[in-house]
């Protein structure tokens, strides 16, 4: 397996579900064989963590956690995906943490600093939504303010 990992880029690209299902069918097997290698764990959460579907971004950075915990060899590309899926689900706290520890480990990991600045963006979008909210909340408690006023 090669070191390099893709730019960020990849956070919006999704495997189709064919994709997702051949690397289920090889998890599978080996859960029934009795002993699923790390290298084919791995792979699966890879995948799920690029579904489209929550629910499956969900279980697989649950995959990915495990394999963080218990294979220190492996964490390193752990940190990235755990980045990548809960930027994927909006979980953007998580996201920033996983991140700020692969860039502790890595401070020119190019791949980390992308994802970096797209979670920052996201951050800020989310901000200025929610700024918005209020601000049309304001508004309109004011406009209902004044016209229970005039009606008086």
């Amino acid at each position: 397996m090669s070191t390099e990992v893709p730019y960020a880029a990849d956070a919006e690209l999704s495997l189709s579900y064919d994709e997702i299902e051949v690397l289920r069918r090889q998890f599978q097997k080996e859960e029934e064989e009795g002993h699923v290698t790390t290298q084919t764990k791995f792979n699966y959460a890879w995948g799920l963590v690029k579904s489209p579907q929550r629910e499956q971004q969900v279980l697989g950075v649950r995959l990915l956690q495990e394999i963080y915990k218990s294979e220190p060899k492996r964490r390193r590309e752990c940190l990235y995906y755990l980045a990548l899926g809960h930027y994927k689900m909006g979980n953007y706290e998580d996201a920033k943490k996983f991140n700020a520890l692969l860039i502790e480990k890595e401070p020119t990991n190019m791949q980390a600093q992308s994802l970096e600045t797209l979670i920052d963006s996201s951050v800020a979008r989310e901000g200025y939504i929610g700024m918005a909210i209020a601000g049309g909340a304001a508004a309109l408690g004011t406009l209902l303010l004044a016209g229970l006023m005039n009606s008086r």
